[in-house]
């Protein structure tokens, strides 16, 4: 049976053709690439290998036969980014904070609790200041990664990462500008709720994603 790897996310699927599409990733099949085992025969184990063409072999040249210069200071912090797993980490803060965000919100009308409002609105706070190294990370890792393929998995992360990004930042400009907003008297307590559905869903959603991504189900 043979093995084909998706190029973008590392995917392994077994057949005699490669998928369609990704199911991982979304990538198309001419991103997948067959995965051939090489035998190594007992001449080629035994066999002395010269240091010197040993080290002119191994040595990486780029498209035009040149060794590629040093990666700049920028470069190698974006590879550290990626090694230390910036972006998931910095993931789990709006992933912790929405959620007990927009319950609190709700619980608030329900009961008429100001003091649960407040700890939301803190909480969006939070989250605003959080989603730019959520998103810089985000992009890194998309370019460095997965090369920075364009699927429907990765468009739609990155809609997503958007979404939660402008509602956050409404809902908190929404709140300053309208305290009394979450009263059952304000007009506006529909939309502002609505928005607050938009937000927790698009952050599910990207979530949704990325665990697919991570764990390649």
């Amino acid at each position: 049976m043979k093995k084909w790897k998706c190029t973008i996310c590392g995917y392994i699927h077994e057949g005699e053709e490669p998928p369609e599409i990704c199911p991982v990733c979304g990538a198309d099949r001419t991103k997948f690439v067959e995965i051939i085992t090489e035998e190594k025969t007992e001449e080629k184990t035994t066999a002395k290998i010269d240091p010197i063409e040993l080290e002119t072999e191994t040595k990486t040249l780029d498209a035009e036969g040149k060794t590629p210069d040093p990666p700049s200071k920028y470069d190698r912090i974006y590879q550290l980014m990626v090694k230390h797993h910036v972006h998931p980490i910095s993931v789990h803060i709006p992933n912790g904070l929405l959620p007990v965000s927009v319950l609190f919100i709700f619980l608030a009308v329900i009961f008429k609790f100001t003091g649960l409002s407040q700890a939301a609105f803190y909480n969006l706070i939070f989250v605003v200041f959080a989603m730019p190294l959520v998103l810089f990370s985000g992009v890194i890792v998309w370019q460095k990664k997965y090369n920075g393929a364009m699927t429907t998995l990765f468009l739609t992360k990155i809609i997503c990462g958007g979404v939660v990004s402008l509602t956050a930042m409404i809902l908190v400009i929404w709140s300053i500008i309208d305290p009394g907003v979450l009263t059952l008297t304000s007009a506006h307590l529909g939309a502002f709720l609505f928005v607050n559905i938009v937000m927790i869903g698009a952050a599910v959603t990207a979530g949704f994603l990325g665990g697919k991504l991570v764990f390649r189900d």
